[in-house]
Formats: structure tokens, C-alpha cells, sequence
């Protein structure tokens, strides 16, 4: 069975090292795995879309109304301008960031207001949380796409060690520690008991 996962955000969010990312965490499992990405007008904040296809033979890169099993949007209007390809039994994990599009900007539009409660009340299964803030933690706003991935992990049955490995070869060497810590944020919601164990020693240094 092909299972199907898409990646949602606005140009520059970094969606296309995340799909990478789980191209490589899926392919140490044997699996075949098809990755692709849809640019938008990502230069003007424009939509980008990327498809993760994973299972035993998988046909094609792309992911039809429907039939994702997991939507990962960087930001909540994405969220919802792409919650039409979620399906039935899906899950909807966002970043609760909001990033005005173009219309926006320009004033002929309003950002839609209480995105999650529509959301919500239309049965979907939604796992929002402010990603930047725990980007922004762990070194930069850079990372949001690696502490989604630190949260989407809880839904996965993958070792940290897996996840951890997939990281390392995916991203360049001196930000690999960055981005290490940005993934446990985002597994474990905040400071890592790493964190806490450090912040002890240095407080009995002092």
C-alpha cells in the first residue's frame, strides 16, 4: 500500500530539504519512495507543494485530492488551502504561523480569521502548534521545517536515531547540531531534557 504524505508552505520555508529529509528516513526502510515539487510564485510568497510517496512500488510522485495521509503546512492558510487533499482518517500538522500572502499585502484581501476553529469544526484531524517560536529557540526561524518534522516524528514509529541519521545527511555540517536540536523541540515541545541536564550543570558551575 502506497502512503502518501504533502508538504505545504511558502517560498523559502524550506519544504524541499523537509521532503528530502523523509525521502531518506523512508528509503532506509526499503521502501520506494517517488519525492516532487510544485513551485508556486514562490518568489512573491507564492504556495509550494511537495509530494512524499512511500510503499512497496509507488507509480507516480503525485499526491490527488483525497488521499494524503499526512499534510505538513508551514503556515495556516496553507493550511487550509490545502486541506481538500487530506484524507478521511488524515492528519493536518501546522505551524500556527501566519504569513500574509500577496493579496494581503497588497489590501485587496484580509487574512482569514479563525483558520484552526474552521478547520476544526470541519472533522479534520488537526495538530497545530507554533513551530516558529520553538524554531526561533533552537537558533533560527530557518528551522521551522526541521521542528515540524521533530512533532510529525510522534506520529511515526521511526527510531530518533533513524530520524537523526536522515537529518545529518540532508543538511550541511555546521548546522547539523542546530537542526538536531530544532528536531527535539519540535518531538518533545520545547527544551529537551538535554537542555534542562546542561542548564543544571552550568547553574552548579556558577
Amino acid at each position: 500500500m502506497t502512503k502518501n504524505i504533502m508538504i505545504v508552505g511558502v517560498g523559502g520555508q524550506g519544504t524541499l530539504l523537509a521532503s528530502k529529509i523523509l525521502g531518506k528516513l523512508f528509503l532506509t526502510k526499503n521502501y520506494d519512495v517517488k519525492v516532487s515539487e510544485v513551485h508556486g510564485m514562490s518568489q512573491r510568497g507564492g504556495s509550494v507543494v511537495t509530494y512524499v510517496r512511500y510503499g512497496d512500488k509507488v507509480y507516480s510522485p503525485i499526491v490527488d485530492k483525497g488521499e494524503a495521509d499526512v499534510i505538513i503546512s508551514f503556515e495556516l492558510l496553507e493550511a487550509a488551502r490545502w486541506v481538500e487533499y487530506l484524507s478521511k482518517d488524515g492528519v493536518l500538522v501546522t505551524n500556527t504561523q501566519q504569513i500574509n500572502p500577496m493579496p494581503v499585502i497588497t489590501g485587496s484581501a484580509k487574512y482569514p480569521e479563525d483558520i484552526e476553529k474552521k478547520l476544526k469544526d470541519m472533522g479534520v484531524k488537526l495538530d497545530a502548534f507554533d513551530a516558529l517560536s520553538l524554531a526561533n529557540e533552537a537558533g533560527s526561524s530557518k528551522c521551522v521545517n526541521i521542528v515540524l518534522l521533530g512533532h510529525l516524528s510522534n506520529h511515526y514509529d521511526f527510531t530518533v536515531e533513524e530520524w537523526h541519521e536522515a537529518i545529518r545527511s540532508c543538511v550541511k555540517e555546521k548546522f547539523v547540531e542546530m537542526n538536531l536540536r530544532a528536531f527535539e523541540y519540535g518531538r518533545h515541545g520545547g527544551v529537551t531534557v538535554l537542555d534542562r541536564i546542561g542548564g543544571l550543570i552550568m547553574d552548579a558551575l556558577s
